[in-house]
C-alpha cells in the first residue's frame, strides 16, 4: 500500500480495483502519437486506469476520499465493456490500517460516475446496503442533483444502485465547503456538471485532486480533455485556472486513476521533482 507522509499529514492509497479503457476515450481529440508517448496502451488500445481511493485521518477522523468501483455489483457485460480486472478490495486495505468500513466518518465524492461511486454500496443478504454506514458523504448539489435524475447520456454512468442505499447520508454544497479545517471541496463542472476538484492543506504543505479533469499525470496540458467530459471547454478553463496555480505553490498533485503515480509535484518547466510511484508488484494486466 502506497502512501505519501507530509508534515502531519499521510495519505494512503487503498485498493479500489482497476479498470481499462479506451485510450483515444481517455485523451478526446489528442492523436494517439502524442498520448501514447505519455501513458501506455496495450495491443486494444486500451489504458489501465486504477480506481483507488484515497485514505487519510484528519482531526480524529478517518476520511475517503471517492470508493473504488465496488465488489459483486458489477455483471460479466459490464466487466468486459470497462475493462475490469480487478474489483475493489476496500475491506482488505483498510484492514491493514487496523480499521473496517465501520470507521470511515467523512467521505468526499469528486463526481458520482459508477468508477468513483459503485464502492459507496454493495449487496447484503439479496439487498443493497451502505458499504460506509457511519459516514457523511459530501457531494455537490448539481452532482447529487443528476446522480437521481440523470440526462440521456450521464444515465449510463450515474446507477440508481449507488445512490438509492446511501441517500440518507449524502451532505450537498453549492461552490464550495471546508470540512475538518483541511479539506475543500470546490465545484469546477467540466467532467460532469457537478464535478468537483479537492484541496488539501496541511502545515503550509498543500495537495490538489484534480479528479477527472487531470486523471492521469498525462492529463497535464490544459487541452488534453477526455471524450468523456460533459462539458469539454468547462474542463479547460479549469485546468488553466488550477493547475499553473498549484505548480507555482509547490502543490503535490494526488491521483485516483493514474497507474503510475500516486502522487507528484511538477516544477514550473514542466519536469517532476518529486514523485510516488505506484508498486507495481501488484500490479495486474
Amino acid at each position: 500500500m502506497e502512501k505519501l507522509t507530509v508534515g502531519n499529514l499521510t495519505i494512503h492509497w487503498l485498493n479500489g480495483g482497476v479498470t481499462f479503457l479506451d485510450g483515444g476515450a481517455m485523451f478526446g481529440v489528442v492523436p494517439k502519437p502524442l498520448w501514447s508517448k505519455k501513458y501506455p496502451v496495450n495491443e486494444k488500445n486500451q489504458i489501465e486506469l486504477r480506481t483507488d481511493p484515497l485514505f487519510l485521518q484528519v482531526n480524529g477522523k478517518n476520511i475517503l476520499i471517492e470508493t473504488g468501483i465496488g465488489s459483486g455489483k458489477l455483471t460479466d457485460k459490464q466487466k468486459r465493456n470497462f475493462g475490469v480486472t480487478e474489483e475493489s478490495r476496500i475491506e482488505e486495505s483498510l484492514t491493514e490500517l487496523g480499521l473496517t468500513t465501520s470507521d470511515i466518518d467523512i467521505i468526499c465524492m469528486t463526481h458520482m460516475h459508477f468508477d468513483h461511486a459503485s464502492g459507496l454500496t454493495k449487496v447484503e443478504n439479496d439487498r443493497l446496503v451502505s458499504v460506509f454506514p457511519n459516514a457523511v458523504i459530501y457531494t455537490s448539489r448539481v452532482e447529487w442533483s443528476e446522480m437521481r435524475e440523470p440526462n440521456i447520456r450521464s444515465r449510463n454512468t450515474y446507477w440508481k444502485e449507488n445512490w438509492e442505499p446511501i441517500q440518507h447520508q449524502v451532505k450537498t454544497f453549492e461552490n464550495r465547503i471546508t470540512i475538518e479545517d483541511m479539506i475543500t471541496m470546490i465545484h469546477t463542472g467540466g467532467h460532469s456538471d457537478g464535478h468537483s476538484i479537492i484541496l488539501i492543506e496541511s502545515n503550509g504543505q498543500k495537495f490538489i485532486h484534480m479528479a477527472d479533469l487531470m486523471p492521469t499525470h498525462a492529463h497535464k496540458n490544459p487541452l488534453w480533455v477526455l471524450a468523456y467530459d460533459d462539458y469539454p471547454m468547462t474542463s479547460i478553463f479549469a485546468k488553466e485556472r488550477y493547475i499553473p496555480k498549484a505548480i507555482n505553490e509547490d502543490t503535490w498533485f494526488i491521483f485516483y486513476h493514474d497507474a503510475y503515480y500516486r502522487a507528484l509535484k511538477w516544477d514550473l518547466n514542466g519536469n517532476i521533482i518529486d514523485a510516488v510511484k505506484r508498486d507495481f508488484k501488484e500490479r495486474l494486466c
